[in-house]
């Protein structure tokens, strides 16, 4: 294998949590909505790839004799409370309207809610925490038979703070993707940290709604097919390969020196690329390969999410506009393309892909919701990558204990058609998670770590 890229292995074990108390948090102060007001969701917010809660973990060490447990709960309770002022969206609940939209609406005992518990476990107990492991699952509170995907009438923002035996925490988060992306989140997040931090509130920017803004144009005008919402039919091998039997969560750091190599192998002098462009081609021709996706005149897709803030001319968004400003682009290729086509021809569909992403294209985003509402994620010949390189997600999580050891998602393995690409922690490279059946995860690594491989060459 490369040493630029090296597999992180990671341990599998049971984390005892026991739950001590749940606590509702309420807005500290007055907010600008009263019980039965309702808040409008822009399509790009109630879009079904946003119809989910994002969980993540930040792992906290003790330093010295630790921070008190009742001392940790009360100032987060404290802080929480504060930012759900400036951002009493996430202290209302979600319901559908008419057609199924979603909105966010207001009612008696609603909040977010913070969990406190307790492990007999130290943090070492836990291993690397490097990269993400399905193990820590427990750290993240879901509500008893909790359905998969459930989200009306659900808490927006939950939290669990878990006390280790050592005086370490974590701190297990779940945030509604419908009232923010990851950017929004970030966003969030920080204003959180900060005002723990310091006792008092802190909101930088101050955040605004203003959903309506993306609201669809009467009459709609639908310019583009949206392939990504389209439904794929079953016609190759890849669907049995993934869910017939349970997949294996694998992690791996890619230096920028090996992002370097996949990039400089992608462009000439006339043809330029990010990347993300580069990465991305990579690991989907790899993830086709060693999977042996069959036939090969099957059409896969290759999704992503792309922020359009920058493509935005006409649409003038406020500074501290926390909602959802991403699209989802797509590639398209047979198998046999993808493997006979070579990097830099695979690189292109996801450049062309990216770039797609306009004004316009949101816009057509938001009147093709509007006109079809699709109501079930698509799987079948396609993988979804996802980048939280750009969140920093690691400088956003400091609530006065210092940077977090680990901050990331958890578990891969309920989707395993996703590929997430973390940042590193302390260091400068990428960590990039990916699920596959175990007979496949030799063969996939072999492939990430030759670059620019042919059919015929493997």
């Amino acid at each position: 294998m490369d040493p630029l890229l090296r597999e992180v292995r990671f341990p599998e074990l049971d984390i005892p949590v026991m739950i001590a108390s749940k606590l509702s948090v309420q807005p500290s102060g007055p907010i600008p909505v009263a019980a039965g007001d309702s808040l409008y969701l822009s399509n790009l917010d109630d879009v079904i790839g946003a119809r989910v809660f994002t969980p993540t973990v930040y792992f906290y060490r003790s330093s010295g004799g630790g921070v008190p447990s009742a001392k940790v709960i009360g100032i987060l309770h404290d802080a929480l409370a504060c930012v759900l002022v400036p951002y009493y969206p996430l202290s209302g609940r979600l319901r559908e309207t008419e057609k199924g939209k979603l909105e966010v609406f207001f009612g008696t005992d609603q909040g977010g809610l913070l969990v406190e518990a307790r492990s007999n476990k130290s943090l070492d107990d836990l291993g690397d925490l490097t990269v993400p492991n399905p193990a820590w699952e427990p750290l993240v509170f879901k509500f008893p038979k909790e359905e998969p995907y459930k989200l009306l009438d659900m808490p927006l923002v939950i939290a669990q703070v878990t006390v280790f035996s050592c005086g370490g925490f974590s701190l297990g988060l779940r945030l509604c993707h419908c009232i923010c992306d990851g950017l929004g989140a970030m966003q969030f997040l920080r204003a959180w940290a900060a005002t723990a931090k310091a006792g008092r509130l802190i909101v930088d920017p101050e955040p605004c709604w203003d959903r309506e803004i993306f609201k669809p144009r009467d009459p709609p005008r639908i310019g583009f097919p949206h392939t990504e919402f389209m439904r794929i039919e079953e016609g190759s091998n890849l669907t049995e390969r993934l869910w017939g039997t349970k997949p294996v969560q694998k992690c791996y750091t890619i230096t920028r020196e090996f992002q370097a190599r996949l990039k400089a192998l992608a462009q000439t002098d006339s043809f330029l690329c990010t990347t993300f462009d580069a990465l991305a081609a990579h690991v989907w021709r790899s993830w086709v390969k060693a999977l042996d996706v069959r036939p090969s005149d099957y059409q896969l897709r290759l999704t992503f999410s792309v922020n359009a803030r920058r493509k935005l001319d006409k649409i003038r968004l406020r500074d501290g506009f926390y909602g959802n400003v991403v699209c989802l682009a797509c590639a398209v290729s047979t198998v046999s393309e993808l493997a006979k086509g070579g990097h830099q021809w695979t690189t292109t569909l996801v450049r062309d892909a990216r770039l797609g992403i306009t004004e316009e294209y949101l816009r057509s985003t938001v009147d093709y919701v509007e006109e079809h509402r699709p109501t079930r994620l698509e799987f079948g010949g396609k993988l979804t990558i996802t980048q939280w390189t750009r969140f920093s997600i690691y400088e956003s999580a400091d609530f006065g204990w210092g940077r977090p050891a680990y901050a990331g998602p958890i578990d891969l393995t309920p989707t395993p058609q996703v590929c997430v690409i973390l940042p590193e922690g302390e260091a400068d490279g990428m960590i990039l998670c990916i699920c596959l059946p175990k007979s496949a995860t030799e063969r996939f690594k072999e492939l990430l770590s030759r670059v620019n491989w042919r059919e015929g060459q493997t």
